[in-house]
């Protein structure tokens, strides 16, 4: 059985979870307390970072983007990326835009403040960066509604590897109830076919100790 190390507010884990849920394979969960720079993990990813996909025949893969390629390449269905270049070039730009450009500018702030600091021993969450992830986010979010106001889903007419990138990024946000949904109905409509797909739903029953999420984190129609 393939393994995933991942750690539940990772969003780049949760891309790769969505991913393999898409493509229906089989893979056993295993959470890496990265902050501990385990040697055993250390060798599987000198980075010390998550995700890492663990095959059966052992080879390991380490980083969202990096396995949900090498995953839609060896099981092309349903096909993830894209079917002709310029497909395939808009659904990493978007990727691109959500792993980096929103990670850097809200999930970082509100989830590596509000969460990840404190297993980290980083100290008090910083309330500016808290603030700055708050006001980032309406941004992005109306992004998100200028493209599917255009498109059936965010780089074109297919779900694709751009739509689980944004996806796994504000699921993580909306875990802890930080998504001003209601001032957004485009994105907010566009995330409810996300929450409502099959591979979606091993998410909705993540619960971190300590951290209980919204009443409307697991609801389809919230």
């Amino acid at each position: 059985m393939r393994i995933l190390y991942h750690l539940w507010l990772s969003p780049h884990s949760r891309k790769v979870r969505l991913v393999l849920g898409e493509k229906k394979l089989e893979f056993d969960l295993q959470t890496e307390k990265v902050w501990e720079r385990r040697e055993g993990f250390l060798r599987l990813n000198p980075a010390g970072q998550v995700p890492v996909l663990v095959e059966t025949n052992g080879t390991a893969i380490s980083g969202g983007q990096v396995i949900s390629e090498y995953l839609d390449e060896m099981h092309p269905n349903p096909p993830l990326i894209g079917r002709g270049a310029l497909e395939r070039a808009e659904v990493r730009r978007l990727c691109d835009w959500f792993d980096d450009k929103f990670n850097v500018e809200i999930t970082e702030n509100l989830v590596g403040e509000k969460v990840m600091k404190r297993f980290l021993g980083l100290g008090s969450p910083d309330s500016a960066a808290i603030r700055a992830g708050k006001a980032n986010i309406k941004n992005h979010l109306d992004y998100i509604g200028y493209l599917v106001e255009r498109r059936t889903w965010l780089a074109g007419d297919q779900f694709t590897l751009a739509d689980i990138s944004a996806g796994a990024h504000l699921s993580c946000v909306d875990y802890l109830g930080d998504v001003p949904w209601a001032d957004f109905p485009l994105a907010k409509d566009w995330y409810a076919r996300i929450k409502s797909r099959p591979s979606f739903r091993a998410l909705l029953h993540d619960h971190i100790p300590g951290v209980p999420p919204p009443k409307h984190y697991q609801d389809l129609d919230f």
